[in-house]
């Protein structure tokens, strides 16, 4: 349950007000609207890679702004899309005449809010674009990969579109390297108990004992089906087995992991699910590349994780390496 608030119709307002409290070396309130952005930004001619989604997904989307990553983080409501109006406030606020790229997750709201957003900026003379990130293996079959949600492949997205605006590269090769990303990045993810809203006594699903939810979203829904509880090493092949059935053509050998607890899951418990992932990885011929093993995408107190395999090449893999400096991760 989450327990640390005060009112719960001002949590997102107090939870950026903390946020960049916390890490105004990284971060600055953007004005006038409920978002951040990197110190840094915004940078001229330089495009802006503007992402964004519902609070409650810590560290999405705010946890990723900073230098080398995202210019900027739009926050909506707990798991709720940020108003247009919210968008293009942002947006004004980091966007020069080199453009701006959104990236978010493929859901219904956030696309009808950037997606209106998207337009006003175009009318005012703004080249925008939008990426929506697709990787949840398990909301749409193989051949439907764009109805599919976005979930913790967020990350390698954003990440690899970052580093391609912090090099200069145009709006044009920024959009298709994340588009490239985004279609070499497949999730799976497990729940074990769902999570409660601030201010509700109710997890928003329930798991029964001896049982966990599979392909669950991060929005509290629950999974596609229900599993009986199993020990880590078969986890660990579930996920994999999951992933690796739905692999892009031509992904190659190198891969990006990430590990993803989901809010209440402990990362002792996450290592002893990761040993046996890598065993099974290197077992098929894959190399991780960089893994990581962390909460990256939450859903609040959510217990449970999704694994993320993002297929690397030569093009993508300098930019996955490419420095960066965000709350959440930080690479020299």
């Amino acid at each position: 349950m989450t327990k640390l608030y005060n009112d719960p119709a001002d949590f997102r307002a107090e939870l950026i007000e903390g946020f960049v409290a916390a890490y105004s070396r990284l971060v600055k309130r953007v004005p006038n609207a409920s978002g951040v952005m990197a110190v840094d930004a915004p940078q001229p001619g330089k495009v802006a890679l503007v992402i964004g989604g519902g609070s409650g997904h810590y560290p999405a989307f705010c946890g990723y702004v900073g230098p080398g990553l995202a210019t900027a983080a739009v926050m909506g409501n707990i798991f709720s899309a940020p108003s247009a109006e919210q968008v293009y406030r942002v947006t004004q606020a980091v966007t020069g005449e080199a453009g701006v790229l959104y990236c978010y997750g493929n859901y219904s709201g956030d696309v009808l809010n950037f997606d209106m957003a998207e337009l006003r900026c175009q009318d005012e003379g703004i080249d925008a674009r939008t990426v929506c990130v697709t990787d949840d293996v398990a909301s749409a079959p193989r051949g439907q990969e764009d109805e599919r949600r976005g979930i913790a492949g967020d990350f390698f997205v954003f990440k690899i579109a970052g580093a391609s605006a912090a090099r200069g590269d145009r709006l044009d090769e920024v959009e298709r390297l994340a588009r490239k990303a985004n279609q070499r990045t497949r999730s799976f993810g497990v729940a074990f108990a769902g999570c409660t809203l601030p201010g509700q006594t109710a997890p928003l699903f329930t798991v029964a004992p001896g049982k966990m939810e599979l392909g669950l979203g991060v929005h509290g829904e629950p999974g596609v089906q229900s599993s009986h509880m199993r020990p880590a090493r078969e986890v660990a092949d579930l996920l994999l087995a999951t992933l690796l059935s739905d692999a892009p053509a031509g992904g190659g050998a190198s891969v990006a992991v990430l590990l993803n607890g989901l809010g209440s899951t402990h990362y002792e418990e996450l290592f002893v699910l990761y040993k046996d992932i890598h065993r099974r990885l290197l077992a098929e011929g894959l190399q991780p590349t960089q893994p990581i093993v962390a909460e990256m995408v939450t859903s609040l107190d959510m217990a449970g994780c999704s694994l993320t395999l993002c297929w690397l090449d030569d093009e993508l893999t300098p930019l996955l390496n490419a420095p960066c400096a965000s709350a959440a991760y930080t690479n020299a």
